[in-house]
């Protein structure tokens, strides 16, 4: 299968990789930190509810918060400990704001909870894979860290016929997907073929970037014989996108407000392979990730084996420290990541890295106007215009930026990457998705309180309807005890009356 030497991909660029700074030196386990902040809210959805409480002894891989509705995930304890606190702690966010979170503090031992893994993984049924992946608390590992047994249960449910592995990792700087399909492809492989069991897709495909020739070896290696193809795409940001992907490899296309599913196709991260195969293999639950530690201003930069729940700083510190004073940490990659205010938030599970940038790496200058040259239109890898979306949005026209494709939009930030007169098109765009989410959740709160109202204003009328009619059978009783108190009399009168 060819299909890239027929296939032209929209749009897409090429930022400098700086790949080279952490992906020659192997994994490498991250010393046990003397505490983990642990989130409640690391996926997509509901955040999980702590099961635990201050002062209670835990195991590694013991459930710490359980999962609340159909959008959610579990979490566990990283390390064996105690809990030392339960409530609000800085998130991985730009704004800094706490998020429920439980702190353990490690009691150096590490020792796991015990668990009686399947014999046999590839013998367990569709269903039960699924139900082992979701209380392994596993989520996309590539950024998204939407709950993972929710995408195999819907895309058994839709007959998906072609699973995709992303192994792109378009992102300038990260490498961790790229270490791990070099160190652990064997591991990958079994995961891939596990989730593959989970949604009977006849046809597996793996995407890496051309750019990663060990990668693309070992993973061929170790994918001999199980039908599991490997396949070679351009080294191009956002190659790692779902839809860039799925049209790189397939040639289809997802349709506008559409999911991957509706084209048949569903689309995992290796990383998440590998987890589902610790998970099933082993019965390890998602507590630890690979994260890269890189930048202009780290010292040594590489690849890490990482808890969940370590602060952030503490990964810069085993890289050596700073060389240079970083002007920006990041949580993620340059392009998509977010900015970190505190150093010590904590890794989640979505943390594909953390980045310590300098000021040579992150200069850019004011923006300017709009010089309507499109080059942000040739560079959207969904087709839009970037600018005319922009040009609405700035004057409150979010109808006409919906109308444009706003919600298409993937936020991969190819447009403000290539603007000459470096306009923030992303933020933007992220601005207004935000503000329509608002007005949204505002239209369905106001809905919900106006079926409350007319609920609640059915059930006086009923209640009113209810005493009305209580009130007049009380009326026509009386009336009728009345009435027979009055005949009796006049019964008993009559009766005297004979009788005398």
């Amino acid at each position: 299968m060819n299909l890239l030497s027929r296939l032209k991909l929209r749009g897409g660029v090429h930022p400098v990789g700086r790949k080279e700074l952490s992906a020659e030196a192997p994994i490498c386990a991250l010393p046990l930190p003397e505490r983990l902040f642990i989130s409640l809210q690391q996926h997509i959805g509901a955040p999980a509810s702590a099961t635990v409480s201050v002062g209670d002894k835990v195991l590694k891989g013991q459930l710490i918060a359980g999962s609340q509705g159909m959008i959610s995930a579990p979490v566990h304890a990283a390390t064996s400990g105690r809990v030392v606190a339960v409530g609000d702690y800085p998130a991985p966010h730009p704004s800094g704001l706490p998020v429920p979170t439980i702190t353990i503090e490690a009691d150096g031992d590490d020792r796991w909870l015990d668990f009686d893994p399947p014999a046999d993984p590839m013998a367990l049924s569709p269903e039960e894979i699924a139900t082992r992946v979701g209380a392994a608390g596993i989520v996309g590992l590539g950024g998204a860290a939407f709950p993972s047994a929710v995408k195999l249960n819907l895309s058994r449910k839709s007959g998906v016929t072609t699973l995709i592995m992303n192994g792109g990792e378009c992102e300038p700087y990260l490498t961790c997907d790229d270490r791990l399909m070099r160190d652990h492809p064997g591991a990958v492989i079994a995961g891939i073929l596990l989730i593959q069991r989970a949604v009977a897709a006849p046809q597996v495909l793996v995407g890496i970037e051309d750019n990663k020739p060990e990668a693309i070896a070992a993973m061929r290696a170790a994918a001999a014989g199980t039908g599991v193809q490997i396949v070679p795409v351009p080294s191009m940001y956002p190659m790692g996108s779902e839809k860039q992907l799925i049209q790189a490899l397939t040639g289809k296309e997802i349709p506008a407000g559409g999911r991957a599913a509706d084209i048949g196709v569903l689309v995992h991260n290796v990383g998440t392979a590998y987890a589902v195969h610790e998970a099933l293999a082993f019965g390890r639950p998602l507590v630890r990730r690979i994260v890269t530690v890189s930048g202009g201003a780290v010292t040594v930069p590489r690849n890490l084996e990482v808890l969940i729940g370590t602060p952030a700083q503490a990964l810069f510190d085993f890289c050596g420290g700073y060389k240079d004073v970083p002007a920006r940490l990041v949580m993620g990659g340059p392009m998509m990541g977010q900015e970190m205010t505190n150093p010590n938030v904590p890794v989640i599970k979505g943390t594909s890295g953390v980045l310590a940038l300098t000021n040579q790496e992150i200069g850019r200058p004011s923006p300017a106007p709009c010089i309507r040259c499109s080059t942000c239109v040739r560079a959207c890898p969904v087709g839009l215009l970037p600018l005319e979306m922009a040009a609405h949005i700035r004057i409150g026209d979010l109808g006409a930026a919906v109308d444009l494709g706003l919600k298409d939009c993937i936020a991969c930030g190819s447009c403000s990457y290539v603007c000459p007169a470096h306009i923030p098109l992303v933020h933007y765009f992220n601005y207004a998705k935000g503000d329509l989410s608002a007005k949204e959740r505002a239209k369905l709160k106001q809905e919900a309180t106006k079926k409350l109202a007319e609920a609640r204003n059915e059930r006086m009328d009923r209640i009113a309807r209810d005493r009305a009619e209580a009130a007049r059978l009380r009326a026509v009783k009386k009336a009728a005890q009345e009435a027979a108190k009055k005949a009796a009399a006049e019964a008993k009168s009559q009766a005297t009356e004979v009788a005398a």
